[in-house]
């Protein structure tokens, strides 16, 4: 079915699953490319959320922690890009609840 164990799949959820956090996923995701694995400004993203520099980095570790961003520090920019593998995973877990 899939290598996806239930705790890491809970773990991802559970990050997901709080409003901040899934619109900053969101943001991530929104300002990639997926044709040339592009990455974002974090700071970008964070501008459109009226959330504070400590919150924004609290839920950037959470989302870091729950394997769905790569993030990294480029001179005073932090960059970051959605870690397509953990979404390949949680969309193969996905699929398979659908089939059936």
């Amino acid at each position: 079915m899939t290598t996806l164990n239930t705790k890491r799949l809970a773990k991802i959820m559970k990050a997901l699953a709080h409003e901040h956090r899934l619109a900053l996923y969101l943001g991530i995701a929104h300002n990639n490319d997926p044709e040339i694995d592009a990455e974002c400004r974090v700071r970008e993203v964070a501008k459109a959320l009226t959330l504070t520099a400590p919150t924004i980095c609290h839920h950037l570790k959470e989302l870091v922690n729950a394997d769905l961003i790569v993030t990294e520090k480029r001179g005073k920019c932090l960059v970051a890009r959605v870690n397509r593998d953990t979404l390949a995973e949680v969309e193969q877990v996905l699929v398979a609840v659908r089939s059936g």
